[in-house]
């Protein structure tokens, strides 16, 4: 029962810092901005709006959902060991683990209640425009808000990682600013570069795959640019993609695992941590 009680500790404390209302209309509304721009001109072209929407909510969230994740995430332990509260807390029969399992499980809900509802108003807005919604188009989005939590997830354990290695919120901030810069500017465009140059002479297919399996970011995009063939046809990622031989399996897998490491390796930190 340690780790509901916690978890709703964290809501309940997002909810009083404006953090879940920040979100969601942060969210909502660069959701309708980008479906009412977006969809203008997909009469004339005879693309679906929704796979139109798709796209451009796939490159929001890379920006932003990670950096919400983290900016929740990344003063989640120390902040609390330097407020006084985590001794406070300790000293319940409660373990570290649940504490952190608690913790992320509050911040992961934060996080999907602000995705699910900021993007589910795209498809309303849609809907209310009169605009054709097809199963394909559904599933293809209801994917990408699945997808968009779980790289929430990812970004909201490393934010725990870092939390559970530094020793003070301002360095927390600082490292957490520095991996989102790494992970959604820096790797992409090192990586682009280092394609250019190479043109094809030494870059296999494997070593590519496991390049890009080394940034959750492009997992993510991967995932939902080139995993449905009404999205992909468009976006902006299927030339990659035909370079790419990873499944929608495998990158799921690799989301997946790219939560599990990050929070176990922050559940042995802070396990080990002096209070």
């Amino acid at each position: 029962m340690n780790v509901p009680i916690i978890a709703a500790k964290e809501i309940h404390q997002a909810i009083r810092n404006r953090w879940v209302l920040a979100a969601t209309l942060l969210l909502a509304g660069l959701a309708l901005s980008l479906t009412f721009l977006g969809s203008a001109p997909t009469g004339s072209v005879g693309v679906r709006a929704l796979d139109v929407v798709i796209v451009s909510l796939s490159s929001l969230t890379i920006f932003l959902v990670p950096l919400i994740a983290l900016l929740i995430s990344h003063d989640a332990i120390v902040g609390d060991m330097e407020r006084g509260t985590m001794l406070l807390l300790l000293s319940y029969p409660v373990a570290r683990w649940q504490v952190l399992i608690g913790k992320f499980l509050g911040h992961l809900a934060v996080l999907g209640f602000a995705t699910c509802f900021g993007y589910g108003v795209a498809v309303g807005a849609l809907a209310a425009t009169g605009s054709r919604i097809d199963l394909d188009s559904l599933l293809a989005f209801a994917a990408m808000i699945g997808s968009s939590v779980l790289l929430g997830a990812v970004f909201v354990a490393i934010g725990y990682l870092v939390s559970a290695l530094v020793r003070d919120r301002g360095t927390a901030a600082g490292v957490s600013i520095g991996l989102w810069l790494l992970l959604v500017l820096i790797y992409d465009m090192a990586l682009l570069g280092l394609l250019a140059l190479d043109q094809g002479r030494h870059i296999s297919a494997v070593a590519l795959n496991a390049m890009l399996l080394l940034n959750p970011t492009d997992v993510y995009r991967l995932f939902n640019l080139t995993g449905f063939a009404n999205v992909s046809t468009f976006a902006g990622m299927a030339g990659l993609a035909q370079s790419s031989s990873l499944s929608v399996q495998a990158l799921l897998s690799a989301l997946t695992l790219w939560t599990l490491v990050p929070l176990g390796l922050a559940a042995i930190a802070f396990a080990r941590r002096e209070l």
